[in-house]
């Protein structure tokens, strides 16, 4: 919901008594109260339908995570800058030495670097792909 204060509020209402006029005032009022009703409405036929759906499983999801006020530009910086910077640079220092993670991991990475173009081997060639 945006946060509107009540200055910006009484400035609205006072444009829309003079745009509109006191006596279509009222009629445009009623309007968009019911518009606001039919869009509750919806909203909550869209969540019965998704719990209906997702079953027991709507309990699960997080909620939080898809709230867009978490996504606020100055937030993302803020944490940014407040992050530990050696993390950052660490593979920008000399002697740096990766991490490794597993044998499994260095089998693939022993795996890619067999495969890897070697200008004294042949060029392979299958004929069946021409």
């Amino acid at each position: 919901m945006p946060d509107f204060t009540l200055g910006e509020i009484l400035l609205v209402a006072l444009l829309a008594f003079f745009i509109l006029g006191p006596e279509r005032l009222p009629e445009y009022a009623a309007k968009l109260a019911q518009w606001i009703r039919q869009l509750r409405v919806m909203a909550e036929g869209a969540k019965g339908q998704l719990k209906e759906q997702l079953g027991p499983e709507y309990q699960d999801v997080n909620w939080r995570q898809y709230d867009p006020r978490q996504y606020d530009p100055r937030k993302i910086v803020r944490e940014a800058l407040l992050d530990p910077i050696d993390d950052a640079v660490a593979p920008l220092r000399p002697g740096y030495t990766p991490p490794v993670a597993d044998a499994a991991a260095d089998t693939q990475v022993a795996a890619v670097q067999a495969r890897a173009w070697d200008p004294a081997r042949a060029t392979p060639y299958d004929p069946d792909a021409t």
